[in-house]
């Protein structure tokens, strides 16, 4: 099947360089691109009101100086959360971003996303791919857009709004087990987003020979990494990307 010519680089920004700023935010994508990373790896999820945003957790307690659940907030209340100061005072009065904010700054740099259908309990798949999936694709090139999910539905959802040639998925795992054929299949997939802790040599060997590119997540040991490079992993997604100075192949 063809898929978009993507030219992945052996190092992706975890929710932005989130080692050194705030994760999922427009200062932590500013800082990927400062220190020299092309790719980052981003999770959508919806507002209340159905506005996307760029967030991880179904809560905002981990990563704001507030308490509640995300899909109780419309995007007047997200707008006045500080998602920077728990990281550190530097980042102090950083504000959620929104997908069409995110997208922007993406373009503007000129980098690749990965974009993450997050699909936390209780939440609509469909609600979420109808609104971030268009988006993307109107704001990015093919080449430089891989969209990723845990979730069946939403990767299914996803494969019909575009080909394979139009819009790249990556199917996440946490180990790859029986089926992992079936479901990439199922959704003409890209990409295997795997942990990369629990990914055996048989289970690269196999995703490789079958044609998939493969991405490990979330790498900060570059040592204990190394092997997975000689197993034909493609990427490593971390936080910290310049731990691996040194170490690539």
């Amino acid at each position: 099947m063809p898929h978009p010519d993507i030219s992945l680089p052996r190092l992706i920004a975890h929710r932005g360089l989130s080692a050194h700023a705030p994760e999922n935010t427009l200062a932590a994508v500013r800082a990927a691109h400062g220190a020299g990373y092309s790719w980052v790896e981003l999770d959508v999820q919806l507002l209340g009101d159905g506005t996307p945003v760029i967030w991880h957790d179904p809560g905002v307690r981990r990563c704001s100086d507030a308490r509640g659940r995300l899909a109780d907030l419309d995007l007047p209340a997200a707008r006045r959360l500080d998602v920077g100061g728990w990281f550190s005072d530097a980042f102090r009065g950083e504000r959620i971003a929104s997908l069409a904010e995110m997208l922007a700054l993406i373009v503007e740099l000129g980098m690749g996303l990965n974009l993450e259908l997050k699909v936390n309990r209780g939440r609509s798949a469909a609600a979420l791919v109808e609104e971030a999936v268009p988006a993307a694709l109107a704001a990015l090139p093919p080449e430089r857009l891989i969209v990723s999910s845990f979730d069946d539905h939403a990767l299914a959802d996803a494969r019909r709004l575009a080909p394979a040639s139009r819009l790249a998925l990556g199917v996440l795992y946490e180990g790859v087990g029986r089926g992992w054929r079936a479901r990439c299949a199922a959704v003409e997939a890209f990409s295997v987003h795997a942990d990369w802790r629990r990914l055996s040599r048989r289970s690269a060997m196999a995703v490789k020979e079958d044609g998939y590119a493969l991405l490990g997540y979330t790498a900060n040991d570059p040592a204990a990494f190394a092997h997975l490079w000689a197993w034909g992993v493609d990427a490593a997604i971390s936080d910290d990307p310049g731990r691996f100075a040194g170490h690539l192949p």
